[in-house]
């Protein structure tokens, strides 16, 4: 019997890269977060020689190719492929390829899409990736912007735990957009699996979320005292291994 079809735009856990985060460098860490059911990649690094880019994405395409995934590439330049993410600041009209997203922070910039195919909107929590960027979108920002978009959104900063995960599919978000939580982290396969199943949770409704304070009630993860979410089993929050000062 066939699987289900591919998803036309980004869901569920869509992995960006950043190297500097990548202890054991971008490969291992997609290669794991695909191991662990992410489908989605986003490569970043843009501040490298367009032909190590290239020669990244083609690494990249490879691991993803293994299991039907996509990966899209940050900026007007698909590299040789078929998926851009532009930034807010432009351009304007979207280049012409198979699927185009865009980087959104409030309702002025969600009027100015065109014919991008889907948005992140950020920051929703604090984030260690751009520390100071916000302010913060909170689960009820989310929720606003999430209805003004003519697009699928993805929810993107401070997405480090299960819990928030189902946060952002109770604010309307159609995934999550992680960096840090895979790059930094000491096992990516177990991290992406724990965020993935949280995702899936969420989307059949086996998780209950209060979208405005990010509260959740289910049995496979749990609060705990100063807020963040941790598996059941232990109710520990998922561990990373970062590099310098968080």
């Amino acid at each position: 019997m066939a699987g289900p079809e591919p998803a036309t735009t980004p869901s569920g856990v869509v992995v960006l890269t950043g190297r500097v985060d990548a202890p054991n460098g971008v490969e291992r860490a997609v290669a794991g977060a695909v191991a662990g059911g992410v489908r989605w990649v986003v490569l970043r690094e843009r501040d490298l020689p367009r032909a190590e880019r290239a020669a990244l994405a083609v690494e990249l395409r490879a691991i993803l190719a293994e299991v039907d995934g996509t990966l899209i590439v940050a900026g007007p330049d698909p590299l040789d492929g078929d998926a851009v993410h532009l930034p807010a600041r432009g351009p304007y009209p979207p280049p012409t390829v198979g699927l185009v997203g865009r980087s959104c922070h409030d309702a002025a910039e969600l009027a100015r899409l065109t014919t991008e195919d889907y948005v992140t909107l950020s920051p929703v929590w604090p984030t260690d990736t751009k520390p100071g960027h916000g302010p913060p979108l909170h689960p009820d920002g989310l929720a606003r912007l999430v209805g003004r978009s003519p697009v699928p959104v993805l929810a993107l900063g401070g997405v480090t735990t299960p819990g928030r995960v189902s946060a952002a599919v109770a604010a309307g978000a159609a995934g999550v957009a992680v960096l840090g939580a895979i790059m930094r982290a000491g096992d990516p396969a177990e991290t992406a699996t724990a965020l993935t199943a949280a995702f899936t949770d969420a989307t059949s409704g086996d998780v209950s979320t209060d979208a405005a304070f990010g509260r959740v009630s289910t049995d496979a993860v749990s609060t705990d005292a100063s807020g963040g979410v941790g598996s059941a089993v232990g109710d520990q929050p998922i561990s990373t291994t970062r590099r310098g000062t968080p």
